[in-house]
């Protein structure tokens, strides 16, 4: 089948677009063979695929999320049936490919109403954002909430939910474009974090933060504990490298900071978290941007895309495999 091969780690260059990979085999137990539509791009593929996180073994297909329709059903698996249309946020043997397999308790149902694109965009942004919203900082209705770098994918998809939750939403961006997709999708306010003294604008906003949602830790981590509040949240999905902080400022405002990570779900998190994303297309809120699409064959240069984003960071990309 066509798909993408890693047989050593490095830059982009390695992503290898072929049409002899193996069949991921049938599925047994709890999984799913599906058919992909639409892989997700997303910047742990990057990390793994550099080897800076190990991918287990060389060679291998990349890719955590995606969509596509239903091929065949382990014996134990009693949500799905061939020809649904679903979306999954892990996957088994890789998604950069024809054919995937995929465990039943991250696979969700995608309905009708959304692309296979914008199925592809669900699975590991959305359910970041949810993990670290509900599960870490346990964000409550009424409180303020600021997504430091919310026009990417899991920014965007932190706004949408943290408005459908009732929440306050607070969002930045680094381009006029990225504020206006920021405002559509849930902000109150939005604010240019390349600017100057935006932080003051934060400040001076009249808000009292109670939740900070960090996408890059190594720029704004210092920053994010003058602008949180008293007994406030801060929740780590993202950072690319080192900084240097004083611990005092945790000590006085007492500030409570973690790290989130897929991997940290439990099977009853997965469904309490598709059972939230079922609802949300029901009644219409949960609806993922699709900044840009490439074809599978064009997997490095998506790989270039989702760190260097030059235009600024739009909502996820995406592969389109068929």
């Amino acid at each position: 089948m066509k798909g993408i091969r890693v047989t050593e780690c490095g830059g982009p260059g390695v992503l290898k677009y072929v049409d002899d990979l193996a069949h991921p085999g049938k599925p047994s137990g709890k999984q799913l063979l599906v058919r992909v539509k639409s892989a997700g791009v997303n910047p742990v593929d990057t990390y793994i695929r550099s080897g800076q996180f190990s991918p287990g073994r060389l060679p291998y297909v990349p890719g955590c999320d995606g969509s596509g329709v239903v091929e065949e059903v382990g014996r134990l698996v009693t949500k799905f049936k061939k020809g649904d249309r679903v979306y999954w946020g892990i996957s088994n043997s890789g998604s950069y490919a024809e054919l995937v397999l995929v465990p039943e308790k991250t696979t969700f149902h995608l309905s009708e109403g959304l692309s296979f694109a914008q199925g592809a965009a669900i699975g590991v942004p959305y359910s970041t954002a949810y993990r670290a919203l509900v599960f870490k900082a346990h964000l409550s209705p009424g409180q303020t909430v600021l997504v430091h770098g919310a026009s990417g994918a899991v920014g965007l998809a932190c706004c949408q939910i943290a408005r459908a939750l009732d929440a306050y939403v607070i969002g930045t961006a680094g381009t006029d474009e990225g504020l206006r997709l920021v405002l559509a999708n849930g902000a109150n306010l939005a604010f240019n974090h390349r600017q100057n003294g935006y932080a003051d604008k934060i400040k001076g906003c009249g808000k009292t933060i109670d939740v900070i949602v960090e996408m890059l830790a190594n720029s704004n981590l210092d920053q994010d504990f003058e602008l949180i509040g008293q007994s406030g949240q801060i929740v780590i999905v993202g950072s690319r490298g080192r900084i240097e902080v004083d611990p005092l400022l945790t000590i006085f405002k007492e500030i409570s900071i973690h790290g989130t990570t897929l991997d940290g779900n439990s099977e009853e998190e997965w469904e309490k978290t598709g059972q939230f994303f079922a609802s949300g297309q029901e009644r219409g809120w949960l609806n993922p941007v699709v900044g840009r699409e490439f074809p599978l064959s064009e997997a490095d240069k998506a790989h270039g895309e989702v760190i260097e984003h030059k235009g600024g960071s739009h909502g996820k990309i995406v592969l389109n495999v068929i």
